[in-house]
């Protein structure tokens, strides 16, 4: 069985979506970052960087949202996550990194910074429906985490945002990610500076 460690709202929102999407069992384990869960002993004995997500396999232990979310997706390939052919997947990674190493960065620079990067996503983007291919892949879950995180977070211009705000809206109609959005919600956010209606 897997075991999901989250903090609602965090970055660990999209192995969350992918696993639920996915709909193998698995366990979740919240973590509150009000009462310093993450860096209480037992934690730090499972994931010494005292951070969020981590995922514990039969097969092993993971961090980091790129590297558990491509691990989904091979191992659960019949939920077509992730393109087959060698462009698609690589493109894949592409995004991830560009998630990874440009807007998370951005975010966490201020609201300028994040809108501008944004941006850049957002022609990136284009008028695709999905970011690789014709299908959803784990590219899109983790540009949805970070683009409803920022959503929520910051005064954003959306009209800019065409490709992105359609991009949210086809995400949020998906029943994965409404159910994941409402367990999580039930659970509690207590991620810094998130406003939800």
């Amino acid at each position: 069985m897997l075991t999901l460690y989250i903090a609602p709202g965090s970055s660990s929102m999209a192995p969350h979506i992918a696993l639920t999407m996915i709909g193998a069992p698995f366990e979740l384990r919240s973590l509150s970052f009000a009462n310093k869960e993450q860096r209480a002993p037992a934690y730090l004995a499972i994931n010494p960087e005292g951070k969020v997500p981590t995922l514990i396999a039969e097969d092993g232990l993971l961090t980091e949202v790129a590297a558990i979310l491509f691990y989904l997706a091979r191992r659960f390939p019949e939920a077509s996550l992730l393109p087959a052919d060698p462009m698609g997947e690589a493109q894949v990674l592409s995004w991830m990194s560009f998630a990874a190493a440009t807007l998370h960065p951005a975010f966490i620079g201020g609201p300028e910074r994040a809108i501008e990067a944004l941006r850049q996503a957002d022609a990136r983007l284009g008028t695709r429906d999905w970011a690789v291919g014709e299908r959803l892949s784990i590219a899109d879950i983790h540009l949805f985490r970070l683009f409803w995180r920022m959503r929520h977070t910051i005064d954003l211009p959306l009209d800019e945002l065409p490709a992105l705000t359609a991009h949210y809206d086809r995400m949020m109609a998906l029943p994965a990610v409404r159910k994941t959005c409402e367990i999580e919600q039930a659970i509690g956010y207590e991620v810094r500076g998130l406003k939800l209606p």
